[in-house]
């Protein structure tokens, strides 16, 4: 299907979609009764859904607005059609389903099972997006934990750094020719959460004990632990200097296939074929659902959200709020700590060592996905798909456009930073807004009153004067 009429089908049915509620909500409102969809509305959950789609629409909108102006302004050496501008538009919004172009040079969109080409190509860029979703739902859920705590866990870089250099060592050091390869990857596994966890512990005790807020030491801790994987494996002093690829001159640390481990694909590899997917993905999810399951079905995660929510009013009703605190950053930092093991256990990645100078995106992007999701771990599992889907989305434009990659980076911060507005957006959904200026401009009127009152003569009380 070409790209023009697949742009044109998503809008009609979105626009038949707003049509039908409007209308039904309408009639229903005239007959004094309510419609499925205004039942839901007054759920809280849905208002938070809605509020993470604006966000999503508002960024995707601005991105487009981001590709006209390019096109429009004249700059050196590049020269934008008007067909260019509109092939990178629909990359944007349906990229994940693009299927190269046909021979027209028209982009062509959706998989055709008739045409194998066509099929792989769409099968590769899912396959590589749910890759890709997977250490950021295990980020997104760290940073998500420790919101319902009341906490900011800015960590996560660090968390996820420790976590690949301890994952990556057990991995390459232990021997499998004495020890059974799957033993291996959940020992690797396993240990690179136990060090996110004790990383995320740092800041939870200096916080619990000591009122040190939180983003500092996260902050500190993150760089302490990007100097400290650098000097692990540094080529000339490093310990571990002999887990270095020689043929890629000493820059990354070797894959863990070179010992023969690897996250196994289950048979993903060949319903996404050609793409870097593997059961890593369901782990994730498998995750999610437990930590949703523990923050709303336990007392554990109800004394968690209590801390987070008042933590004087939790330590008056019983609650130790200090153990909540700690506990609370060490399952943030276990849970970034699990989303770098299953990223660098797939056996296809590389980790470059040299990281005193830079911090993972990954950790830092846990932040939108969070608050995208408004910190409910069903949520981040699709909150950080989207975001993935907009990496897959820029490559796409990257390399069918002449768009260059910058674009797609200035595009995606966009939408990244309007998912801030989130929170804001539901606000206003919900009439809480509203309801504040009301509150605002009586409080206004009634000093006013206050004010003009005492200039008017006062009666005397002339029994008061006799006394």
């Amino acid at each position: 299907m070409v790209g023009w009429l697949w742009f044109l089908i998503q809008f009609i049915l979105i626009a038949l979609a707003a049509v039908l509620i409007v209308l039904t909500t309408k009639k229903a409102v005239a007959n004094g009764t309510e419609t499925w969809i205004m039942r839901q509305w007054k759920k809280d959950s849905v208002k938070s859904v809605a509020s993470s789609l604006i966000s999503i629409v508002c960024g995707l909108l601005i991105g487009c607005l981001i590709l006209i102006l390019v096109a429009i302004v004249p700059s050196e050496g590049t020269e934008i059609s008007f067909k260019t501008m509109m092939d990178g538009i629909k990359l944007i919004f349906s990229g994940v389903f693009n299927a190269n172009r046909n021979d027209n040079g028209e982009l062509v969109f959706l998989f055709n099972p008739d045409d194998a080409l066509a099929y792989k190509k769409v099968a590769t860029n899912i396959g590589n997006m749910l890759f890709r979703a997977t250490p950021l739902i295990l980020t997104g859920l760290s940073v998500a934990v420790a919101f319902k705590t009341g906490l900011f866990n800015i960590g996560a870089p660090g968390q996820y750094l420790v976590s690949s250099a301890v994952t990556l060592i057990l991995a390459l050091v232990i021997p499998t020719s004495s020890v059974p390869v799957f033993l291996v990857w959940i020992i690797a596994f396993v240990g690179g959460i136990l060090a996110g966890a004790i990383w995320g512990i740092i800041p939870g005790l200096f916080k619990a004990f000591l009122n040190v807020n939180e983003v500092i030491t996260c902050i500190m801790m993150n760089w302490i632990a990007a100097n400290v994987v650098t000097m692990l494996f540094d080529k000339e002093i490093g310990p571990f200097k002999n887990l270095l690829d020689i043929e890629k001159h000493f820059i990354f640390v070797y894959k863990t296939t070179h010992n023969g481990v690897a996250t196994p694909k289950f048979g993903l590899d060949k319903l996404f074929a050609g793409s870097q997917v593997n059961f890593g993905i369901i782990i994730a999810i498998i995750i999610a659902i437990i930590i949703a399951i523990i923050l709303n079905k336990t007392t554990f995660g109800y004394q968690l959200k209590a801390c987070g929510s008042n933590r004087n009013a939790s330590k008056y009703a019983g609650i130790n709020d200090k153990l909540c605190i700690v506990i609370s950053m060490a399952i943030a930092g276990g849970l970034a700590g699990a989303g770098a093991g299953l990223y660098y256990l797939a056996g296809n990645t590389e980790f470059a060592w040299n990281t005193y100078q830079s911090l993972p995106a990954v950790g830092f992007n846990g932040i939108p996905v969070a608050l995208l999701a408004c910190n409910n771990p069903i949520g981040v599992i699709f909150s950080s798909t989207f975001i993935s889907l907009l990496d897959v989305n820029g490559m796409q434009l990257k390399y069918l456009t002449t768009y260059n990659e910058y674009i797609t980076s200035i595009i995606t911060a966009v939408i990244v930073y309007f998912s801030a507005f989130s929170l804001l957006f539901k606000q206003i959904l919900s009439g809480k807004i509203k309801l504040n200026m009301k509150n605002i401009i009586s409080r206004g009127q009634e000093k006013t009153v206050e004010t003009v009152v005492p200039n008017e003569p006062q009666k005397i009380n002339e029994e008061e004067v006799n006394k």
